[in-house]
């Protein structure tokens, strides 16, 4: 199975991403009034971490697929899939503000890690776009083991530039 058909076996079957992406903004709603002022507390950040995984994670892969469509494929805005690219966006952004409303964001286990994946995400889908468009030919005398090393090294960088910009 590619991941085209996943996502056309999610557009064909709706009711089970609609029911997803409802259930977790549903669950930080139902956290925020049961646990009101209690988000600090040890089972309450813990949940909080969860709910927030399972909506950033789609939501970063939903930004991150969107910006490659339309970069690289050049995808029109009329052929954006509700369900695979909009909906995940708007449950996390929802989810987010919830537990916000109840929890310091960077009270909760892990939070700070997502902003930071997703900077690199970013940096590297413009440095992707920026060698596409430059259109520089890549050597096919490379041995597949150089460009892996290669790739492991400008992911260190943009790692250590990262840290250095977030001081």
């Amino acid at each position: 199975m590619t991941l085209g058909d996943f996502f056309n076996v999610l557009s064909e079957n709706p009711s089970i991403v609609i029911f997803y992406f409802i259930a977790v903004p549903l669950s930080a709603l139902l956290g925020w009034i049961f646990g009101r002022g209690d988000g600090h507390l040890t089972p309450w950040k813990y949940f909080y971490c969860a709910i927030i995984y399972f909506a950033c994670v789609p939501g970063i892969f939903a930004i991150t697929l969107s910006i490659y469509q339309f970069l690289f494929e050049r995808m029109s805005v009329n052929e954006i899939n509700i369900y695979t690219q909009i909906l995940p966006i708007i449950s996390m952004v929802l989810t987010i503000w919830l537990v916000k409303k109840n929890v310091a964001l960077d009270q909760i286990p892990g939070f700070g890690k997502l902003p930071a994946l997703m900077v690199i995400i970013l940096v590297l889908l413009a440095l992707m776009w920026a060698l596409d468009r430059t259109r520089i030919i890549a050597f096919t005398g490379f041995p597949f083991f150089y460009v892996i090393i290669i790739l492991i090294a400008l992911f260190v960088v943009i790692r250590v530039a990262m840290k250095r910009l977030a001081r």
